[in-house]
């Protein structure tokens, strides 16, 4: 085992001859002891008996600096992104790697199609097809020696030294420990997104489902499965095979509409036909506290109500109060057993963002001006759900959808490589330099699917105009007047898409 030796040796001696760090040569996090290092000199010790005096004596391997410092002259300026969601994808997209080098921290390391997660947990879709690695959407964080992705959360903000701390994220009992690191940045985007708004109801962290994430929707499918599986089981009371395959949707938005929609489907092609022991047992019910769609017209929401209730969801009015183990409470004091809880009533800003020490807009969201920058700190802007148009703007914060965020990521894109283009991409260098045109949301309309083959389209400009409202039923026609809408409800509803064009659809907005 000589050469085992020989090779820590080499190893050792090429890390601590380096006087500096440079990109792609070594690890950017801080201090720890290479595992593989580790590795090998416990195979070389176990194999050939105690270490050499010499090798015994051997200082562990350490990385000489904790993060990536401050970019110097002749280096490409640095854009950090935090977050991997529909605004900071689009960004990176967008974003020219020839003036920038770019730098993703998130705790996700793919961007997620989220109009289409509900199809994923009962199988109509594979999880991969809603999930797209970061290396594709921007190839240079692959590739380029200055641009990283990182897999970690920001835990704090230091504007006035153009930092941000973050921590590595890990998972389960066995892994590493966290580490800790630092980012200098010339130009900051925040792009952290929001997280499900839960109203303080207790319980419903520990028993219910979020459907933000592709965990969740497999932590769904698996829960609907096993509870399928355990009420066939023979001995299971009658009482307990209901409570089983009780599906619970709380929250009428079109994320809970549409994966009720989905959930009955699967109910009446996959249970009754698979599973037709049990098939009389399962049901769907969704809660809301008041109208389904409410961001819909009403002749939309009758005909989903409709439809719904036709496809076997029963539409339940009112307020949780409790969630426990099997059972919640509603503000009538109903209770109401569940096998499977899933819960979809809207999205707030997370603690992490609440505690940054920047100016907020209504909501809690991080304030921004016209041009999607913080206007007390420099080099620093929001997009997404996290942001919001501070009250002096006179502008009103604009919804928390998947359209709003692609189209904030687009301009901000265009900004920073015009920023570039003029001489302002390092820190404190675009202080005196005019913006342009600035940031300018035109809405297209909001979508819904409702199970069965059918869509609810809304293209209203303002809820004042009721014109353009129209229904798509992919079995009985159409009754759509745009040439490009029905692609979007195609998408919508999954109808054939390659991976090559939903990615193109997803990321270039056609």
């Amino acid at each position: 085992m000589v050469w085992f030796r020989s090779l820590i040796r080499f190893s050792v001696t090429k890390s601590s001859s380096s006087p500096s760090i440079t990109p792609r040569t070594a690890n950017p996090f801080g201090p720890y002891r290479s595992p593989t290092l580790s590795w090998l000199a416990a195979a070389a010790a176990f194999s050939s008996g105690p270490p050499s005096a010499a090798a015994a004596q051997e200082p562990p391997v350490m990385t000489p600096y904790a993060g990536l410092a401050p970019t110097k002259a002749g280096e490409k300026p640095r854009v950090v992104v935090l977050g991997s969601g529909w605004a900071g994808c689009r960004l990176m997209k967008e974003l020219d790697t020839k003036t920038y080098d770019v730098v993703c921290v998130s705790p996700r390391n793919h961007m997620v199609f989220t109009p289409l997660l509900a199809s994923t947990c009962v199988g109509t879709l594979e999880f991969r097809s809603v999930a797209e690695p970061i290396g594709r959407i921007q190839p240079a964080i692959s590739r380029e020696p200055g641009s990283y992705f990182f897999l970690a959360k920001c835990t704090g903000l230091d504007t006035d030294k153009h930092e941000v701390q973050c921590e590595t994220v890990t998972d389960g009992p066995d892994t590493l420990e966290p580490w800790k690191f630092k980012i200098s940045y010339d130009k900051l985007v925040i792009a952290l997104g929001a997280e499900a708004s839960t109203f303080g109801i207790h319980g419903v962290k520990e028993h219910a489902i979020f459907l933000r994430e592709v965990y969740h929707a497999q932590e769904i499918r698996r829960k609907l499965l096993l509870n399928l599986m355990l009420s066939d089981v023979p001995g299971v009371s009658e009482a307990e095979k209901s409570r089983l395959l009780h599906c619970v949707v709380v929250g009428g938005g079109p994320t809970g509409v549409e994966f009720s929609g989905e959930l009955s489907d699967f109910i009446m092609r996959d249970v009754h036909q698979r599973y037709a022991h049990v098939k009389n047992y399962i049901h769907v019910t969704l809660i809301e506290a008041n109208e389904i769609l409410s961001s819909f017209d009403d002749r939309l929401r009758h005909y989903a109500t409709k439809q719904l209730t036709k496809s076997g969801v029963r539409l339940v009015r009112g307020v949780v109060k409790d969630v426990k183990d099997r059972k919640l409470i509603l503000d009538d004091d109903t209770e109401v057993p569940y096998g499977l809880l899933v819960w979809s009533t809207g999205v707030g800003p997370s603690p992490f963002v609440k505690s940054l020490e920047l100016p907020k807009a209504p909501g809690g969201r991080i304030g921004v001006d016209e041009w999607l920058r913080i206007p007390s700190v420099e080099d620093v802007f929001a997009i997404g759900d996290c942001s919001g148009f501070l009250e002096s703007t006179g502008k009103p914060t604009l919804p928390a959808l998947a359209q709003v965020a692609e189209r904030q990521g687009k301009y901000l894109a265009g900004l920073l490589n015009k920023i570039g283009q003029d001489g302002g991409a390092f820190a404190n260098s675009a202080k005196d330099m005019e913006f342009g045109e600035p940031f300018v949301y035109k809405h297209l309309g909001s979508m819904a699917t409702i199970g069965r083959y059918k869509a609810l389209v809304d293209l209203r400009q303002s809820k004042l105009n009721t014109d353009n409202l129209w229904y798509y039923n992919t079995t009985g026609g159409q009754r759509l007047i745009s040439c490009w809408v029905p692609k979007l409800v195609h998408l919508a509803i999954g109808i054939s898409n390659t991976r090559d064009e939903l990615e193109e659809q997803i990321l270039c907005g056609n």
